[in-house]
């Protein structure tokens, strides 16, 4: 694969984002900037994984960049992580402080 795909569907303040594909160095700066554009009177954020093939550091640090911005403004929740994927949430410790479904 080697790419991410992004869907956004948006519903008055709450977002669904559906990735596919990897996370990477390239593709987070992508996705960090397709959030950025997101926030403005967000309350609910729910990324579906369950496409995602791949996650990096960088991948992660959009994740928690997100996950700390929601804080402040509502809510955020991970879905359908793929086991490998999980293993590195869980790993990390992201599962510890990320609602993931």
């Amino acid at each position: 694969m080697g790419d991410l795909t992004i869907r956004k569907e948006r519903f008055g303040d709450s977002l669904d984002i559906i990735l596919a594909g990897r996370l990477d160095t390239v593709s987070a700066q992508l996705f960090e900037e397709e959030l950025a554009r997101s926030y403005s009177g967000l309350q609910e954020l729910n990324i579906d994984i369950h496409r995602l093939d791949y996650i990096s550091s960088a991948g992660l640090r959009v994740l928690l960049i997100a996950q700390r911005k929601m804080n402040f403004q509502g809510r955020m929740c991970l879905s359908g992580a793929k086991s490998q994927v999980k293993d590195v949430l869980e790993t990390t410790g992201f599962s510890q402080f990320m609602m993931i479904l």
